[in-house]
């Protein structure tokens, strides 16, 4: 099974994640950009997502609201920077508890044979940011998030094939 690889430049004040997925780039991409999809993977395992609102397109925006087994509320969202269909994606991420503080993640999409290769690259505007959300459990959310992007992604496959 592929694992993703998660790296934290502290002097670029990035993370950069990095996944093999064993699916075409088409699929793939439909999974990151069409929100019932989203809705369905991108989480870590003790949240829920309650909505998912993308309108994936230069200037568009997005939304989600994830909710904890106590019932809290998370809202994260963001604008879409630029979009490259199947091959970028470039927004920005804020979350509601620390409006102002932007991330600017950008995603790309890279066929190798049959399979793709994701990458995504989160700029922080400050170590701070940085280490928070490190601190914050940015790893484990992404590495768990990312293994349900996977399982989705196995079970569009049977289906379409």
């Amino acid at each position: 099974m592929q694992k993703a690889n998660f790296i934290m430049e502290r002097e670029k004040q990035e993370v950069t994640v990095s996944r093999l997925f064993d699916a075409p780039r088409e699929i793939v991409y439909k999974v990151f950009t069409e929100p019932e999809h989203k809705k369905k993977w991108w989480r870590c395992n003790t949240i829920t997502n309650v909505s998912v609102e993308m309108d994936v397109r230069n200037g568009g925006l997005w939304r989600i609201v994830q909710q904890d087994e106590t019932g809290k509320q998370y809202v994260m969202y963001g604008e879409y920077l630029e979009i490259i269909p199947q091959e970028k994606i470039v927004n920005t991420y804020e979350f509601d508890g620390m409006p102002g503080h932007v991330i600017t993640e950008t995603t790309t999409f890279e066929d190798h044979d049959g399979k793709t290769m994701l990458t995504i690259t989160s700029q922080f505007q400050s170590i701070e940011d940085l280490e928070g959300m490190i601190k914050a459990g940015m790893e484990s959310g992404t590495m768990e998030s990312l293994e349900h992007a996977n399982e989705l992604i196995i079970k569009l496959q049977t289906i379409t094939i």
